[in-house]
């Protein structure tokens, strides 16, 4: 009985040999890109519970303490000056409140000063009599300058603002009719000494030119006490100055500055609501 023979593999030859070499090349080119193996991106998304989506890669974010700490600076920022621009309606409010006041202190104060002025006259002992000096022409830069003159009361010599006159006839001698002898009857009210205003001219005393009333120069230049009164229109005399020239006048403006304070308020009231609290924007 012949023994078997034993069966041997067959040979792969040369063209064998090419080709598992091939699939071991295609196997390692496989491995290198990837395939077969699922994405990186789909197995964190898997962990957190979220599908992955085609054509969406998933990076993680960084977050850092100084990310998370830059809004606080501008909040502050924006809080100090949202308070700061508050400062400007309050403080013009406050401004046109005291301007009211003011007004009803002006006006009161103006009510009194009339109240004085056409207040009957006190009546004193004695007349006033006339002394025919050279009078005091005050303010020659105006049209009709007054003529003040020297009367002469009981013990002492006053100052009196007799009304204005025509410039052509400021010389005492062109007007021979309104110059008056003796006693006379003078009404008038009683001014004090002024000072000068900016922009007003000195007086000129060695000319004998007054732009506003000086007492103490006056009655040195004169010898008179340093009294002056204003005589009013019934101490006019025919073709002498004429009376009642007194003029008082105070400033009163508020009223102007109440509607410009209280505007500003309004305006700035409404800018500082639209910015801060309604938050519009490019404000």
């Amino acid at each position: 009985m012949a023994a078997p023979r034993k069966q041997l593999p067959p040979d792969p030859g040369i063209g064998g040999g090419v080709m598992a070499a091939a699939a071991r090349w295609l196997g390692r080119l496989l491995r290198a890109a990837g395939v077969g193996r699922a994405p990186a991106g789909a197995v964190r998304r898997s962990v957190l519970g979220v599908p992955p989506r085609a054509g969406l890669a998933w990076r993680p974010s960084r977050c850092s303490s100084s990310a998370a700490e830059a809004p606080a600076p501008k909040a502050e920022d924006d809080s100090f000056l949202q308070w700061f621009l508050l400062l400007i309606p309050v403080t013009a409010f406050g401004l046109g409140t005291w301007q009211v006041q003011r007004r009803k202190w002006k006006l009161k104060l103006i009510a009194e000063l009339e109240s004085r002025v056409m207040a009957e006259p006190v009546p004193l002992p004695a007349e006033a009599v006339y002394l025919r000096d050279p009078p005091l022409i005050t303010s020659f830069k105006t049209p009709s300058p007054p003529e003040v003159a020297c009367f002469h009361y009981s013990s002492i010599t006053i100052l009196v603002n007799r009304g204005f006159v025509p410039r052509k006839k400021v010389n005492p001698d062109t007007r021979q009719k309104g110059q008056i002898e003796g006693e006379v009857d003078l009404v008038g009210m009683v001014r004090l000494t002024e000072t000068r205003k900016p922009f007003v001219p000195e007086n000129n005393p060695e000319r004998n030119h007054w732009h506003y009333r000086d007492l103490d120069a006056m009655a040195k230049l004169t010898g008179a006490d340093p009294i002056f009164i204003d005589a009013d229109f019934k101490s006019t005399v025919p073709g002498g100055p004429i009376g009642g020239q007194t003029r008082v006048t105070l400033r009163n403006e508020h009223l102007q500055y109440i509607i410009t304070w209280y505007g500003l308020c309004a305006a700035t009231s409404y800018l500082w609501f639209k910015k801060f609290v309604r938050r519009t924007p490019g404000l």
